[in-house]
This record gives structure tokens, sequence and C-alpha cells, in this order.
């Protein structure tokens, strides 16, 4: 059925359709993005109209990442209604073609996009993410620190006790943006305070630029560049630092083996693999939800009921799937259960609605 003439032209249609709502999308991403950035920085003094452009491309593929599981429910539903409401659903019903033959393009099309999605638009998101906390934090926006949890490294290094903080990561964790490292001594009392616009970590030591050093009893000095030593290995680092969503999927099982043998809590890692693996599937039950609202025959009168069923069926679903993932990045529930249950609970009960619904 998918490879036929009637089903290249259904797996077409819902192509197109999926097409037109990632371009609504993407550009309603973008407005909405850059006004909201403009409102927030245009007071930073690097801020520039194309940089707040430049950020925007790179933090859109993050959003959209997620408004995939939405596109894959109002694409189906769209399509699924055109058909309907030019008698197409009916004249193959007609023909002896069952719901679940004409369906087998849609539900190919929409695990293409959740796979699509993982391999392509998650790399891409991961990569943005990044550059644009970067670009956010060399502007000097004091949002990061406001909203996301700055990141803390305590080392112990020659009998010193060092804090470093920092408002942005880069490269995984060896570089870090408006840094500051406290020196503690044996006893706890802190000697020394010195905060750099950058960090790089080398062999043996961080590398500081464009430094400040406070100490008790002596003013500030500036300096170009400062040294602190440590016993930090890159790996141990980016493995601490790194967030689970800045991860792309093709490194996330490599991430996963080198924070186990850290001793490092894998569950937020291991819930982001199994969340991105069970996509296609979600993306599937996504589409059984919009057939189980739009295959009911209605000339004029199907839209609002139609939209708001879909709607908060689809919402129902995404909200269940990302409260799960919180309890399996916590620890509170297993990776693979969390990331897995939500999608074949979804799978299942939209096929016994349809199986009701056509087949009694």
């Amino acid at each position: 059925m998918i490879f036929n003439t009637l089903g290249l032209y259904f797996f077409k249609r819902y192509i197109v359709t999926t097409f037109w709502f990632l371009v609504g999308i993407f550009s309603l991403i973008f407005i909405i993005d850059f006004s909201e950035l403009a409102t927030r920085m245009s007071a930073l003094p690097h801020y520039t109209i194309t940089g707040a452009l430049l950020m925007t491309s790179f933090r859109i593929p993050m959003i959209l990442q997620q408004t995939v599981p939405f596109v894959a429910l109002f694409a189906a539903m769209a399509a699924l209604i055109s058909l309907n409401r030019r008698y197409e659903l009916v004249v193959t019903r007609a023909a002896g073609i069952s719901v679940w033959q004409f369906l087998r393009p849609f539900v190919f099309g929409a695990f293409l996009l959740g796979v699509l999605a993982v391999i392509a638009l998650n790399p891409l998101a991961a990569w943005g993410t990044k550059r644009a906390e970067a670009l956010e934090a060399e502007w000097g926006s004091s949002r990061a620190a406001q909203t996301n949890s700055i990141p803390w490294l305590r080392q112990i290094y020659d009998g010193t006790d060092t804090i470093i903080g920092a408002r942005s990561v880069q490269n995984g964790g060896t570089e870090l943006i408006n840094v500051t490292v406290i020196h503690f001594d044996p006893q706890g009392t802190i000697i020394q305070r010195q905060d750099a616009k950058s960090a790089k970590l080398e062999d043996g030591y961080w590398l500081l630029n464009d430094v400040t050093e406070t100490g008790s009893g002596r003013l500030p000095q500036r300096m170009q560049s400062a040294q602190v030593r440590t016993n930090l290995k890159p790996e141990f680092v980016q493995e601490r630092l790194a967030k689970a969503d800045s991860i792309q999927f093709f490194d996330l099982p490599e991430k996963i083996e080198i924070a186990r043998s850290f001793g490092f809590s894998t569950n937020g890692m291991e819930t982001q693999l199994h969340s991105l693996l069970s996509l296609p599937l979600l993306l599937v039950a996504m589409t059984l939800i919009a057939a189980c609202v739009s295959l009911k025959f209605s000339r004029f009168n199907q839209s609002r009921s139609v939209i708001l069923g879909g709607i908060l069926s689809g919402f129902v679903l995404y909200v269940v799937t990302v409260l799960v993932k919180a309890f399996g990045s916590s620890g509170i529930v297993p990776p693979f259960v969390a990331a897995w249950l939500p999608v074949v609970v979804a799978m299942a009960l939209g096929s016994t609605i349809l199986l009701h619904q056509e087949d009694g």
C-alpha cells in the first residue's frame, strides 16, 4: 500500500502538509524569539541586530525539535481532514481498502520525520544551543546567571582548595565564559578571588584571560592572563559540566560510558538517549491519535470538534512524556521505562480506539 499509486499519493500529501507546517512554525518561532531577544538584550553594549538574528538562528533548531511531535499530530490531522472533505477517503473505503492500509503512508511518513529529527535536527540543535549560549555570554547578559544553574567545580591541588564557577560553558566544559575562581586556605578561609572574562583548561592548569584579582588587605589588580594549577582532566570536566540536551545523539553512548567510568550519574543522558530513540514511534503514536479524531466523515461541521480533540489528546500525551522523562532524569523511574512507556501506551490506546471505531 505504501509504494503503490494511492499510497504514494497519500504519502506525498502528508509530506507536503508536514513541510508547510514546519515552514509556518519556523517562521513563527523566528519572529517571536527575535522579538524577545531584541527586547531583552538591546541595552547590552555588544548587542547588534545582526548578532540577534544570528543568535535566533542558532536557537531555532532546539525549539523546533520540541515542536516536532505537534507537527506530526497537526500535519496528520490536516491531511486526513482534507482527504475526508474531498471524499477521497470515502472512495478509498468504498474500494475495499481498510483504514490500516491507507494509514500506512502516514505512519511511514511520521516515522521518517522522527528519524530525520534524530539524525539531522538533533545534532544541529545541540551545536546551535552551544553557539547561542556562548554568544549570549559574550554579550554579558545576566539572564544566564538568573535562569540557568551556574556550573561550579571544586578542586583540591597542592594544599589549596579552589572553587571555579562560570556563567557559560563551551566545548564540553574545557572553555568557560565569565569565570569566578575562589581560593581557600586549609582552614576554609577565602584568601583570593579571581574574576576572568574566560578560562581554558590546558595541560595541568586553567589559563585565565582578562583577570581581576582581589585579595584580603590589598587593592584589586588587573592582569592580562593568569594560571590556576589543576589536576582536573578534560574528560572529567566535560562529563561534569555537560548537559544531556546539549549532547548530540551520536555522542550520547560514548558520553554515557565515560560518565560511568568517573562514577557520575548517567540517568539524564540515558533518558535523553532513549527519548531520542523512541521519538519516531512517538510521532507514529501522534499520527494514530490524529486518525482517531479525523477519520469520521463530515463534510462541513467537523473542524471545531476535531481540532479541539486532537489538540487536547496530543497535549496530554506530550505533557505525560515530558513529566515521565523528568522522573527518568532524576532517577525516580528507570530511563528506559521513562522514555518508552508513554509511547507504548499511546500507541496501544490509539490502535485500540481505531479498532473499536473501524472494526467494532
